[in-house]
């Protein structure tokens, strides 16, 4: 997700003062951290949208700056409480912490090991690693360098993190209101970039408007696309909560929110994300009731939605008629990205070009212009063919079947009503069905977008979502 400010290169005494002042938010959140256990969770939840455009070389890289203060102070408080001989104790004496035995663990020859928390748990820094070793031979070391020191690290730390934490009903609920705060926040920044058709950041997508016959908004994202990401991703737990609640007074709420974030959603054009929101409440759908009839209900939508766009007329915009009419226009692009892509699969289908070669083997291979080029295919899966070949695919490919396997083993189970004053963690919790349709929903827009190991959110719906399957399995890590 992406948040921007105005910056410009800093001089040596700027960074310094820089150095100085993220030490000293560090050192006041790792106080906050130390005194309130929830502490670390709810700043992780709060600073997963926000980056901030650093300028180097000409360029600017967006990095998750207030995740990386968060991260690090986490890391730091784990680090004393480890010197101090108390690390885990409350994950530890919960049951879902990495010291919890409660049976033997299944062997890394089985393909049950594989389909568990910890196999995925592997299967996850196991694509880290490969991504590591195949930027060994990328003709763009500098992209995979950053990849992996911007994102890839200090994610698997947050992960690693987050796995530590004792995951309570009243945190995952306290989580889940953060995140909606900041949503009907963004979409009301959204409303009032629409009303007034101007943009508060992001200089490309106002350039793009002007050319374009609707006007798309990105609230204080980066990019439209992200920001519906994270409308749907929330719109989806805030579903959860209405489906499976009990009480008249939640679902009011949540549907009131929901009305307000399908306006921002809908202001923001993001074809991607509508996609992934309908696919999530899909998932809601099978899991909450019946999954014959959620299947026959999704293909009857499909079908007259496709039916709207192929007999729909030019005004409508949707690309596909009028002067310039195509399948490349009516995708952004990204036919002919993927059909780059798959070209370059085809010409390197084993190792592919390295970690992050993407966009330079795009420019050499069809010769597009730096504007044209782009560092990603807009669908992952034809990223990593091009980028890692045949091993990245089987590696990635396995991680979601993992990844799926476990987040939805058990997620459809009826959760039952807590008893009074119970704060133990429900194994058949509406949270569980939330993050399994979370990620189905994230996973579909990287595959018409971008970003998923990249993207801080793939990382924390795992962390968590493996937690309550650990739980919920008693498997031990």
């Amino acid at each position: 997700m992406s948040f921007t400010l105005a910056t410009s290169l800093p001089s040596a005494p700027a960074i310094a003062a820089g150095l100085v002042g993220a030490a000293a938010i560090v050192a006041v959140l790792v106080l906050a951290m130390r005194r309130h256990s929830e502490a670390f969770p709810l700043l992780v939840v709060f600073a997963l949208p926000f980056r901030v455009p650093i300028a180097a070389d000409g360029g600017s890289a967006k990095l998750l700056i207030p995740l990386y203060l968060v991260v690090g102070a986490g890391a730091v408080t784990y680090l004393l409480a480890r010197l101090q001989g108390r690390a885990g104790a409350p994950a530890d004496a919960a049951g879902t912490g990495p010291a919890a035995v409660t049976r033997e663990p299944a062997s890394p020859r089985t393909l049950a090991f594989w389909l568990s928390p910890k196999g995925l748990q592997w299967l996850l820094f196991g694509a880290v690693g490969l991504y590591v070793l195949q930027g060994s031979y990328s003709s763009d070391h500098t992209r995979a360098a950053e990849n992996i020191a911007f994102f890839y690290v200090p994610f698997m730390v947050m992960f690693a993190l987050l796995r530590q934490v004792h995951w309570t009903r009243e945190l995952l609920v306290r989580c889940l209101v953060v995140a909606v705060a900041l949503a009907v926040l963004f979409a009301g920044v959204g409303f009032v970039e629409y009303d007034r058709k101007s943009l508060f950041l992001n200089p490309k997508v106002v350039a793009a408007n002007e050319y374009s016959n609707y006007f798309r908004v990105n609230s204080v994202f980066f990019d439209p696309s992200i920001y519906g990401r994270y409308l749907a991703l929330v719109m989806i737990a805030v579903t959860t909560v209405v489906l499976w609640s009990r009480q008249r007074r939640q679902t009011l709420i949540g549907a009131a929110v929901l009305a307000w974030l399908l306006g921002g959603l809908i202001t923001s054009f993001s074809q991607s994300s509508i996609a992934a929101l309908l696919l999530g409440l899909a998932v809601l759908a099978a899991l909450r009731w019946d999954v014959r009839s959620t299947v026959y209900c999704s293909l009857l939508v499909a079908a007259l939605a496709g039916a709207v766009v192929l007999l729909a007329p030019t005004s409508l915009h949707f690309g596909l008629k009028g002067s310039g009419g195509s399948a490349s226009n009516a995708t952004s692009g990204r036919t002919t990205l993927i059909s780059g892509g798959l070209e370059l699969f085809a010409k390197r289908p084993l190792e592919g070009y390295g970690s992050g070669s993407f966009e330079v083997q795009y420019k050499r291979h069809s010769k597009a212009s730096t504007e044209n080029a782009t560092s990603a295919s807009h669908t992952i899966p034809i990223t990593v063919a091009a980028e890692q070949g045949l091993i990245g695919l089987a590696v990635y490919f396995a991680l979601l079947l993992s990844a799926f396997f476990v987040l939805f083993r058990g997620a459809g189970r009826a959760p039952p009503r807590p008893k009074p004053g119970d704060t133990g963690l429900l194994p058949a919790s509406p949270f569980r069905p939330a993050l399994a349709a979370a990620f189905a929903a994230l996973v579909l827009h990287t595959w018409t977008y971008a970003d998923f190991l990249e993207d801080p959110f793939t990382w924390a719906i795992l962390a968590i979502g493996i937690s309550l399957a650990a739980a919920a399995s008693s498997d031990s890590f």
